[in-house]
């Protein structure tokens, strides 16, 4: 039975607090948490101090960090929105996509780089 993975002992519905949205602070699944500080602050139920200790070496995208926890997306998203408002989180937005280069523009610049010799 190694093979198989272990069930929560808590439903993970009830992670959110029976809550239906997540807080003031809006996270996408691609957002690069961080833990504020280096000391897990008393007081935090179980579930969001085992998502502070997991960010305190590092930075983790929501979903990784859900992966890691083993929680669905919108679970973790629920406890890293508290910690983020509670000050223990940090989080940055996603980088956006490049932008389509103008080909054009690139064509220009590379006849102009060639008349430069």
């Amino acid at each position: 039975m190694s093979g198989v993975p272990r069930r929560r002992m808590v439903p993970a519905y009830l992670v959110t607090g029976g809550r239906s949205k997540p807080g003031r602070t809006a996270l996408d699944r691609l957002t690069v948490l961080h833990a504020a500080g280096s000391e897990p602050p008393d007081g935090l139920d179980p579930e969001h101090r085992s998502l502070w200790a997991l960010l305190r070496d590092g930075a983790l995208t929501l979903v990784e960090a859900a992966a890691h926890l083993r929680l669905p997306v919108s679970a973790t998203r629920f406890l890293a929105a508290d910690l983020v408002e509670a000050g223990l989180l940090r989080a940055r937005t996603p980088v956006p996509r490049a932008q389509q280069i103008d080909r054009a523009l690139v064509e220009r610049l590379l006849v102009g780089l060639r008349t430069l010799r």
